[in-house]
């Protein structure tokens, strides 16, 4: 196994050959605009990875892993114009830049891109990365359908929001991952264990997401600190907090939820320190850990040396300590 830079930088030269121009340019700029645009690559990085895990060179999981990331992207171009949001990664996003429809169009080319970048593998490989492909961009628009219910429900419970966040985020890591183990032709069993892993993986970081969201390092975070409460999501420290609070507290919370303002401020400051009064903030910390900690039991039972064990562990907590 590589260093994870060292995947970075592997799968942006592929995406770099992948994202020449193309006619119609209204349809193929958008699409190489929102794949340049950076980010953490963590999806794609986790396919090269895996792939070697199982002992297959990372250069033949290339293609899957480009695929991965450009549906990836596809999912933020559309969520972008539901959400009607300006920017993307601190730059414009499809839409604003070009027009709705434009985006509608380019990322449906997307999506139909990434089932393409299976085209060169044999059959077999072929169909089971279609297979998993299938039923995992399926459960994201499933996750975004919740995301979208949860908007106008006073109830969400947090097994529901937990299934939101499990469809909308971590499946596509489990996905990814799993990519890497099938392209590697590894077992059955070691394909569905690295699935997991990656999928429990994917709950935890989308839990520390939204703690970063309310209590990051405005420094380092990337993006603005508190945009949920802005938007007045219903995020896993929101709902933790609604269980212990006591009535009236619990009242300004729901109140404090239900406004739109100009200025934030208050709000933002005030909902960190019901936050942390009612002991959603550690809680939330403990269910970062707990997943992870059961994400790393999964390794137990793949039939990889102690020493790739060990790899993959210290990506997680990597991944776990990051302030971004």
């Amino acid at each position: 196994m590589q260093t994870t830079q060292y995947y970075q930088e592997a799968f942006i030269n592929y995406l770099n050959a992948f994202t020449v121009k193309r006619e119609p340019l209204n349809l193929y700029e958008p699409v190489n605009y929102i794949l340049q645009l950076g980010g953490k690559r963590l999806r794609p990085v986790l396919t090269l990875m895996t792939a070697e895990v199982f002992n297959a060179d990372y250069k033949k999981a290339l293609p899957a892993a480009l695929s991965v990331e450009v549906f990836h992207n596809f999912s933020l171009v559309h969520d972008d114009i539901m959400d009607a949001a300006p920017l993307r990664r601190g730059k414009e996003t499809v839409h604003i830049k070009w027009d709705t429809n434009t985006g509608i169009l380019s990322g449906d080319a997307m999506l139909i891109m990434a089932y393409q970048l299976f085209e060169c593998y044999e059959p077999q490989t072929f169909q089971q990365l279609a297979k998993l492909f299938s039923k995992t961009a399926l459960e994201v628009c499933e996750g975004q359908q919740y995301d979208v219910d949860f908007e106008t429900r006073q109830d969400v419970t947090i097994p529901e929001y937990l299934k939101m966040i499990e469809y909308k985020t971590a499946v596509l890591v489990g996905a990814a991952m799993k990519m890497g183990a099938i392209v590697a032709n590894a077992s059955k069993s070691d394909q569905e264990d690295i699935y997991s892993f990656g999928r429990l993986l994917g709950i935890a970081f989308q839990l520390q997401d939204d703690y970063l969201d309310a209590f990051g390092d405005p420094k380092t975070f990337g993006k603005q600190v508190g945009g949920d409460i802005i938007e007045n999501k219903k995020t896993y420290l929101y709902l933790k907090a609604l269980e212990t609070l006591n009535d009236k507290e619990k009242a300004e919370l729901t109140s404090l939820f239900s406004s739109v303002l100009e200025d934030n401020t208050f709000k933002i400051d005030r909902v960190k320190q019901l936050f942390k009064s009612s002991g959603s903030a550690e809680a939330t910390q403990e269910a970062i850990k707990k997943y992870t900690n059961d994400a790393y039991k999964v390794l137990e039972n793949l039939s990889i040396s102690e020493n790739k064990k060990e790899q993959l562990k210290d990506f997680g907590h990597a991944l776990m300590k990051r302030t971004v």
